[in-house]
């Protein structure tokens, strides 16, 4: 029968062993702590009640912000928790609660580490300029998630295709047609091009843009 210690040492090895432990382990707080101390997402495998105990779930989310997944419920709205989540990685507001997914402190956090956590944004944040255009500086494809407002603004725009040309495809039809925008995109992967007006894909194959 495994022991306790037997029990401490496989997860302090690597903390996804906690699925294998005997079940009382499961809930026994110091093996769980020590397990997502080494592996976040180990959260998973803990006892349902050891998931609410705020110290464990902020040691889970220290060590990989995708074990905010298997959080209660009522600590998916601790701000503290959700921040050091997303500090690790953007992607975490996912798993946050509605109100926090409005917290443009956080939401900025999240799209500072990745554009693509516009996704997860209030549909208000989606339309904050300031916080869209942080977002698409870092990964110009996040343009998909903007605002449709936000997707026919030019410098805005320009910002995302110059770091990423296929930020082209969620552009407005009308800055499709824009020549600067077109040829920066272009200029930044050239495959980008078949996201633009046609007419401007005939020039700049024909070098006559």
């Amino acid at each position: 029968m495994e022991t306790r210690q037997e029990a401490l040492e496989s997860v302090q090895l690597n903390g996804y062993c906690l699925e294998f432990v005997d079940e009382k382990f499961k809930s026994d707080r110091e093996v769980v702590l020590e397990a997502v101390k080494s592996e976040g997402c180990a959260l998973q495998y803990a006892n349902e009640k050891l998931c609410s105990d705020r110290k464990i779930v902020l040691e889970a989310v220290k060590s990989s912000g995708h074990a905010l997944e298997y959080a209660a419920e009522n600590l998916k709205s601790d701000r503290e928790i959700v921040l050091e989540a997303i500090k690790d990685t953007g992607s975490a507001l996912l798993y946050a609660s509605e109100n926090l997914k409005s917290d443009r402190a956080l939401v900025l956090t999240a799209v500072k580490d990745h554009g693509y956590a516009l996704l997860f944004a209030s549909d208000k944040l989606k339309s904050d300029r300031a916080l869209v255009l942080t977002a698409v500086k870092n990964h110009g494809p996040s343009l998909q998630y903007a605002s449709e407002n936000l997707k026919s603004d030019h410098a805005l725009v320009l910002a995302a295709v110059q770091q990423d040309g296929y930020a082209l495809e969620y552009a407005s039809e009308n800055l499709k047609s824009d020549r600067e925008i077109v040829f920066e995109a272009f200029k930044q992967d050239a495959d980008a091009l078949q996201f633009a007006d046609e007419k401007l894909q005939v020039e700049l194959k024909k070098g006559d843009f």
